[in-house]
């Protein structure tokens, strides 16, 4: 008597909680970018609402992927959408408070982290399917520092007046402190994906298979 062949395991449906909260990040990012430039973003109420926008997705960023890894949830969608949904977050953080501070040095910090995080989003996609490439412990931190710069910076620290005003501005200081450590970082972890690019570039090269 023939063994009998076990079922494939079936492949998760995309319709679950952490593409949900996934989705609800994307769908946040206008409601953000509106909240952080509202009246040119002199305004303490906007900026507030905008950082508890900017918080939720943060922290359903990291709850959609523990949830997805735990019940065996991870789809293709979550795969796709997932960072794109982080880097629009991120990018209309970037663009909006470059907006707001108008210096040539935030405009050119904005650009940069831009271009790198895109260009590693679609390469990370693109190669998929026919390499790894692990996410190295600097990619982390960047991350971390990163969500924490842009939350800190989206409050209205500079526009509070009375016992507020000098605890603001240091609480600004150290906003920017942070955005620097998370710039070099951009640059490092960028750096060593690339490297690792390189190194698996006859992978790349292979046609992918049917």
């Amino acid at each position: 008597m023939s063994e009998q062949t076990p079922a494939p395991a079936q492949a998760p449906s995309n319709w679950n909680i952490p593409n949900a909260l996934t989705t609800l990040r994307i769908v946040l990012v206008p409601f953000f970018g509106w909240a952080l430039l509202y009246d040119g973003g002199d305004s303490v109420t906007a900026r507030v609402i905008a950082w508890a926008i900017f918080f939720v997705a943060m922290v359903t960023d990291k709850v959609d992927g523990d949830i997805a890894r735990a019940r065996g949830l991870v789809t293709n969608f979550g795969k796709i959408a997932d960072p794109i949904a982080d880097k629009a977050i991120t990018g209309m953080a970037f663009i909006g408070l470059s907006i707001i501070m108008d210096t040539w040095w935030m405009w050119t910090i904005t650009v940069i982290v831009l271009v790198r995080e895109w260009a590693v989003t679609l390469l990370r996609l693109s190669v998929l399917k026919r390499v790894v490439i692990p996410a190295a412990a600097s990619g982390k931190w960047k991350t971390a520092v990163q969500g924490l710069a842009l939350g800190l910076l989206t409050l209205p620290l500079l526009e509070v007046d009375g016992a507020l005003d000098v605890p603001g501005e240091v609480v600004w200081v150290i906003a920017i402190g942070l955005l620097l450590v998370a710039f070099a970082l951009t640059l490092w972890s960028g750096y060593e994906f690339f490297r690792e690019v390189w190194k698996q570039r006859d992978d790349l090269r292979a046609p992918a298979a049917d």
